[in-house]
C-alpha cells in the first residue's frame, strides 16, 4: 500500500515538474509587451514635419496569420489584404500626435543574422470620412506598414513608417508597396518593456 502511494506521489511530482519546465520555456519563447516611442520625420515633400509616434505591442502574430493574409492578397489584391487585416484580432496599437490611434493587427518579430531584431507591422488604416465623401485617391491606400530595426545597442534603433500604402504585384510577380506619400523616418526611438 505504501509502495503505491509513494509511486503516485513521485509520479505527481514528476508531472508537476514537467509542467513548470514547459511553462517556463513557453514564457521564454513569447516576448513580453513592448512600447516604442519615436519621432517620425518627414522626407521629401514632408521635409521638416515632425510627429510623435507611440507603438504599443501586446503580442506578435502567429505564422498561420501570414498564410491567411497572403491568400487574401492573392485572391483580392490590396483590398482583400485590407479586409483580412481588419478581421484579425489586435496585437497592438499605433498612435500619432493628436490622434487616438488605431489597432495594429499583424506584428512580426524577426531575428536577423547579424544579431539585430526587426519588427514589421501591417494593418488596415482607418479611411476618414472626408476621403470617402470626396472620393479622393488616398482611400485606395488603406494599409499602414512599418519596420523597426533594433540593434544590440538599442540607442541606434531606427525605422520607417508608410502611413498609406497599396500592395500590388510587379511585372516579375514580386510584392510591391505603392505609397501614397513619401516614407517617414522613425528616429529617436525609445523602447520600453
Amino acid at each position: 500500500m505504501k509502495c503505491c502511494f509513494l509511486r503516485r506521489t513521485l509520479m505527481a511530482l514528476f508531472v508537476a515538474a514537467m509542467v513548470f519546465v514547459f511553462m517556463g520555456q513557453a514564457a521564454l519563447a513569447q516576448p513580453k509587451k513592448m512600447t516604442i516611442r519615436a519621432i517620425a520625420r518627414g522626407t521629401s515633400t514632408q521635409l521638416g514635419k515632425l510627429i510623435n509616434v507611440d507603438i504599443y505591442i501586446n503580442s506578435f502574430s502567429p505564422q498561420t496569420e501570414q498564410a491567411a493574409l497572403l491568400e487574401a492578397f492573392q485572391s483580392d489584391g490590396s483590398e482583400g489584404l485590407a479586409n483580412a487585416l481588419d478581421k484579425l484580432p489586435a496585437k497592438g496599437r499605433i498612435a500619432l500626435t493628436g490622434t487616438v490611434g488605431y489597432d495594429l493587427n499583424y506584428i512580426k518579430l524577426f531575428q536577423m543574422p547579424d544579431g539585430n531584431r526587426m519588427i514589421r507591422f501591417v494593418t488596415d488604416r482607418p479611411v476618414r470620412f472626408g476621403e470617402v465623401w470626396g472620393s479622393t485617391r488616398s482611400r485606395d491606400y488603406a494599409i499602414t506598414v512599418g519596420e523597426i530595426i533594433i540593434p544590440k545597442n538599442q540607442k541606434d534603433a531606427k525605422g520607417t513608417l508608410l502611413p498609406a500604402v497599396r500592395v500590388k504585384l510587379d511585372k516579375k510577380g514580386d510584392i510591391e508597396l505603392e505609397s501614397y506619400q513619401f516614407p517617414w523616418e522613425l528616429t529617436n526611438l525609445k523602447i520600453y518593456r
